[in-house]
């Protein structure tokens, strides 16, 4: 489960993918669901149980600008689901980093630090050097995660030899992307999408198997792990939304392989949406379990397969039936919508 804590951090790093709804606002996100405040905590562990979640990672923004917040919600977490949870956080360094000892005795498992590309080759003369050293006499695995950013190759490599030297376990390499947020930016600098159908910084992936190639003939002892684009969203995210589908699909909604939801929605602008319900219930004789109106979308909702043969019928009556494919995370994301009738 990614736990976005808050939406606020110092750095200002250009590449931030994160979308506007979060950017810069102290808003707090279980994957797609987002808490009312912050002692809204059931949405925190159902979240976690209808995924199926063995651990979170605490993300923002940077959770140690609210450290208090991020304790509680560790403490929270373990409290639930038991000391095997695994819970790994993500920082920049560059706030309340005196708290990681308070945090590490909640339970935090992982600590993975970003620093700025600025300091990649000049580590040694950061604060993140001392913090960095001192996190690792502590009871926790630390990390650093970084984008890849094709020119910075040179950095890179120095910045994971300096790690290797420190006690770092291991250093994460995530392919640069565009998003919302960060594409003007990354234009502004000359970055090119990798394909037409990819989010990819182009060269990004190249530089990232370079700097293994050239690490592994440095024969260093440190972890090196690479994670693509397409794997976060092909894999990651698609193993996470299958489990979910699994847990909160209704009777009437057919789950595909790729884990997204299929069913069929009816709206009028002759009939109330309880018309639309007992047309369905009186005269087609469709079970109330395979039928629910959603008040919130306005619609009624039922399954393609019951309605595929009466399309025509309910037409003339002056209902619009559509087969609608989602995905099965909190915010319901539509992907397609396409007219029955």
């Amino acid at each position: 489960m990614v736990v976005l804590i808050t939406g606020k951090c110092q750095q200002g790093c250009f590449y931030c993918p994160l979308s506007f709804k979060k950017k810069g606002k102290d808003r707090i996100f279980a994957d797609e669901w987002e808490l009312k405040n912050e002692k809204d905590i059931k949405v925190l562990t159902q979240e976690a149980k209808l995924i199926e979640a063995q651990g979170a990672g605490i993300t923002g923004g940077d959770p140690l600008y609210v450290w208090q917040r991020t304790k509680k919600y560790i403490q929270i977490l373990k409290k639930e689901f038991g000391k095997n949870f695994h819970i790994h956080l993500y920082t920049s360094g560059s706030k309340n980093t005196d708290k990681i000892k308070e945090l590490i005795s909640v339970g935090l498992d992982e600590i993975r630090f970003h620093p700025l590309p600025y300091y990649w080759d000049k580590m040694e003369k950061t604060k993140l050097n001392k913090v960095i050293k001192e996190t690792c006499k502590q009871r926790i695995d630390v990390a650093i995660e970084i984008p890849v950013i094709p020119e910075k190759q040179k950095q890179i490599i120095s910045l994971i030899s300096w790690a290797n030297k420190n006690g770092v376990k291991w250093v994460n390499l995530n392919e640069l992307e565009f998003s919302e947020t960060n594409e003007i930016e990354l234009k502004k600098r000359g970055y090119q999408e990798k394909s037409d159908i990819s989010s990819a910084v182009k060269n990004s992936e190249k530089t990232a198997k370079k700097i293994i190639k050239k690490t592994q003939k440095n024969k260093l002892t440190i972890g090196i792990h690479y994670c693509s684009c397409s794997f976060k969203d092909g894999v990651q995210l698609q193993n996470r939304i299958k489990r979910r589908a699994k847990n909160i699909a209704k009777e009437y909604e057919v789950i595909t392989d790729e884990g997204t939801l299929l069913k069929a929605i009816l709206t009028s602008k002759k009939r109330t949406l309880k018309q639309i319900y007992n047309i369905l219930k009186e005269e087609y004789t469709i079970e109330k379990k395979f039928l629910h109106i959603n008040r919130e979308k306005k619609q009624v909702e039922t399954g393609v397969w019951l309605i595929e043969k009466i399309v025509t019928d309910l037409e003339k009556k002056e209902i619009k039936c559509y087969m609608v494919e989602e995905y099965p995370t909190a915010d319901k994301l539509e992907i397609e919508k396409i007219p029955l009738n």
